[in-house]
């Protein structure tokens, strides 16, 4: 057999399907001693244990003694802006909370003020550094929004954007809308006006233009409450686009609940969701985004993944990368704080952070485990086995990343 790419004589270690892992399924993954994986066309066409000296490659990679998992996905990110906030961990540090700072026109507004002036140019520019920031730690799909320009000409500005970054760089990129992140300084103190612009202006315009898969809500205290969420979310799935929430990440606001009675794909963060709230999402089949790095940030509560996953949830990881509460690109990095934080399983790890993160970015069937017929996206880790990856903190050990069985980034060793 002829393929574009062999890699050889390597641990693989990978979960298994298209769908969702829930609960203590999520612990169930293949583990392939001196293993074999095939590329060809961008696609893998056998994946075994022993000897692989019949296949012929034009390009062969020997991955003895080191760990070979899916790509790794980030279906949360906040990519797409101008500027950073690196001032506020001193406002932070003197006892201001998160939405103290965003009340006092600091946060996600500060950082609307800094994407509306930007050129795209400058935009685009800082985006691509964070993704190949991304791509070296092992993410080779990432979902991104928009939301930091909270009118509808900066929204489709910044979708259009997000468009323009697959032809730029090799992650793929799942678009989700987020005009409503937070009310613009603009619309302080009448709410009601910019939920209506949203739905009325902003959401069709986004719909007929084909810029985004999913629209998310900040469902929060002084941000989107219940009732204006799931006004917007109803306008957005009857325009097509399917259904994320920011939900329960402070205040017990009901977004778990609503995720369910809705059925979106996903519901993020959870910090503060019901027990009743996370049961009727388990039964609906809402994937549970979990974001430990924004709780480290803030040093707020983490979020009760052994409670879900015993509850029989899925559950997935993001690194729910932004300018403000976690200025992270590393899927490592949040894999690190499942184990420690999380106390989440190594293999648990990997299927949340690669088959489900997938999932909860309508991804399942092409990416997000090592299986013939899917896309050939993996990353040989330096790790002497899966263990390894959680355990060993604050450095990268991604040795090779291959997108669609070409190599993207490789360490030099």
């Amino acid at each position: 057999m002829k393929v574009d790419t062999l890699i050889k004589c390597a641990t693989i270690a990978t979960p298994l399907g298209s769908t969702p892992k829930k609960g203590r399924e999520m612990g169930d993954i293949q583990i392939i001693e001196n293993g074999y994986i095939a590329i060809d066309d961008g696609i893998i066409v056998e994946v075994a244990e022993g000897e692989s000296s019949r296949i012929e490659a034009k390009n062969t990679i020997n991955a003895e003694g080191k760990v070979v998992t899916p790509g790794l996905v980030d279906p949360h990110t906040h990519l797409v802006h101008a500027g950073s906030r690196e001032n506020e961990m001193a406002l932070k540090l003197h006892g201001m909370t998160y939405l103290e700072i965003l009340k006092n026109g600091g946060g996600i507004l500060s950082t609307v003020k800094a994407t509306r002036s930007a050129s795209d140019g400058a935009i685009i520019s800082q985006i691509l550094k964070s993704l190949r920031r991304m791509l070296k730690y092992g993410t080779t799909t990432a979902e991104v929004k928009s939301g930091y320009g909270l009118n509808t000409e900066q929204e489709l500005r910044l979708l259009r954007l997000i468009h323009n970054l697959d032809s730029l760089q090799p992650i793929d990129i799942v678009p989700t809308f987020m005009g409503a992140h937070a009310v613009p300084e603009e619309y302080m103190g009448d709410k009601d006006a910019y939920v209506h612009l949203v739905v009325e202006d902003m959401l069709p315009k986004v719909a007929e233009e084909g810029l985004a898969r999913y629209c998310d809500v900040f469902c929060e205290e002084g941000v989107f409450d219940i009732n204006d969420s799931k006004y917007i979310l109803l306008r957005a799935r009857e325009l097509g686009l399917g259904l994320k929430i920011h939900a329960d990440e402070i205040n017990p606001m009901g977004g778990a609940e609503l995720a369910a009675e809705l059925k979106a794909v996903s519901a993020d963060h959870l910090l503060a969701s019901t027990d009743e709230g996370l049961m009727k999402m388990k039964e609906a089949d809402v994937i549970a985004v979990l974001l430990p790095v924004t709780s480290f940030s803030l040093e707020e509560k983490f979020a009760r993944a052994r409670d879900m996953i015993e509850m029989g949830m899925a559950v997935a990881l993001a690194t729910d990368y932004n300018p403000g509460s976690s200025p992270t690109e590393s899927m490592q990095l949040v894999m690190n704080m499942a184990a420690i934080k999380l106390k989440m399983t190594p293999e648990e790890i990997l299927t949340a952070a690669t088959l489900n993160a997938a999932c909860a970015i309508g991804m399942g069937e092409l990416i997000g485990s090592i299986e013939e017929g899917k896309a050939g996206d993996v990353v040989i880790f330096d790790a002497p086995n899966l263990n390894y990856i959680p355990y060993h903190l604050g450095v990268n050990l991604s040795n090779t990343v291959i997108k669609r069985g070409s190599i993207v980034y490789k360490a030099q060793e």
